[in-house]
């Protein structure tokens, strides 16, 4: 059994049902000992707590972290429960959860030394009107993630903000059964990042004033390969022309600014009813793993992309040359005239001479007066032809929805 317990800061209340305790609400405010206070319910903490944080600004000098199942740790709002880490001298996360059945719901955390919250290997993660964001701008120097799930299964993101991380603001890596909603990213290099995962349903969200806005990867080397099953669907990814600034050597770091969407080495990934547009290189860009890899496991070609009905607006008004061949490729073979989606069109050997199977081709239908470039790879290694193909209704086809993302919300 659990006992009232009170101090001056923080006020521990037992919840009953039918006589029982089940639960407690464990109250704390900001205060000179906030980190002690914080991490010590966190460490103390068992099934069923709630950890409440209340309105107002906790200054921490150390990263918090929890093991512990099914707690939640609740704010009073993004706005009005900062967790200030700009001060931090320790740690290399905001906040760690490594336990299923955790909700972190309104609150926000600031300027962490690294990733503003880690979850990883955990089943059943909410993220609820979070905020995470690095106040000083762009700057290499801020952290990499913002909202940071990753090997995980059941994951929830809704309502919440992104800013300001030099890699990606919200993202889930090697992780399956995955819904990102509702939710704001901007000042990041890349916006929203699906990596490495299966069945991600992207939805309702806004990146904007990011580098990339939305990528959908998979890279060699992971644990978990073959992301697929991923829809990214009623999304807003306009205005990303913030020049790139994550630290060198980092993989986002090729995303040449001016990007909408970015789909490389993944399959089964439907992209519709978004809005795409002012972004000053490309608006859609499907792309091969372009790098030398050891990992005999991996697949670097994207296959099985259907894009369809959406809405695109301006494009390639600023080119991005600076960051890998992609943009210059681009504008070279459009004469300057960029398109709104690129194909680089690089499959496996055998598929080049003999073509792909008709389940893994690219399928563009209906996006109003959307313009395409893609790449013919034989006419691309040969002088004197030229290799854009720039007739979008060669990729029109059939459309085969992918199903919907659906686990239990109510854990």
């Amino acid at each position: 059994m659990k006992f009232l317990k009170l101090s001056k800061q923080i006020l521990i209340l037992p919840l009953f049902l039918s006589g029982a305790v089940f639960s407690s609400i464990q109250i704390i405010q900001p205060s000179s000992n906030a980190y002690e206070e914080i991490q010590e319910a966190l460490i103390l903490a068992e099934p069923g707590d709630v950890i409440r944080l209340t309105a107002g600004t906790f200054i921490l000098e150390d990263s918090l972290s929890l093991d512990v199942d099914n707690v939640q740790i609740e704010g009073e709002g993004m706005h009005q429960t900062i967790l200030d880490f700009k001060n931090q001298k320790s740690g290399a996360q905001g906040l760690s959860v490594t336990s299923d059945n955790v909700t972190l719901q309104d609150f926000s955390i600031h300027d962490a030394n690294g990733d503003a919250i880690k979850v990883k290997g955990v089943e059943n993660i909410k993220f609820l009107r979070v905020k995470t964001e690095w106040t000083n701008g762009p700057d290499p120097q801020n952290g990499a993630y913002g909202l940071y799930p990753v090997e995980s299964k059941n994951v929830l993101i809704d309502g919440c903000v992104a800013i300001g991380a030099s890699d990606a603001g919200i993202y889930v890596g090697q992780s399956q059964n995955i819904i990102i909603r509702n939710s704001r990213a901007e000042y990041n290099v890349a916006g929203i990042e699906v990596e490495n995962s299966y069945y991600a349903d992207v939805y309702n969200n806004i990146a904007t004033h990011n580098t990339g806005g939305i990528l959908v990867f998979d890279l060699p080397g992971l644990p978990q390969q073959g992301g697929h099953n991923v829809r990214v669907f009623n999304n807003q990814s306009i205005n990303n022309n913030t020049p790139n600034f994550a630290p060198e050597g980092n993989i986002v770091g090729e995303v040449p600014s001016g990007t909408g969407i970015i789909i490389q080495a993944n399959s089964d990934v439907e992209i519709f009813d978004n809005l795409i547009g002012e972004n000053g290189t490309v608006n859609i860009a499907i792309v091969t793993y372009g790098s030398d890899f050891e990992d005999e496991k991996y697949y670097p070609h994207p296959k099985s992309i259907q894009i369809h009905n959406n809405q695109f607006g301006r494009t390639g008004f600023k080119p991005d040359t600076s960051k890998g061949e992609l943009a210059q490729i681009l504008f070279d073979l459009s004469n300057g005239d960029m398109p709104d989606i690129f194909w680089d069109g690089i499959v496996p050997l055998t598929q080049i001479f003999f073509g792909q199977p008709e389940g893994e081709k690219l399928i563009i239908s209906n996006n109003e007066n959307a313009s395409i470039l893609a790449i013919n790879p034989i006419k691309f290694m040969l002088p004197f032809f030229n290799p854009a193909i720039t007739d979008i209704s060669e990729y029109d086809g059939v459309i085969k929805p992918l199903p919907k993302v659906v686990f239990n919300e109510n854990f």
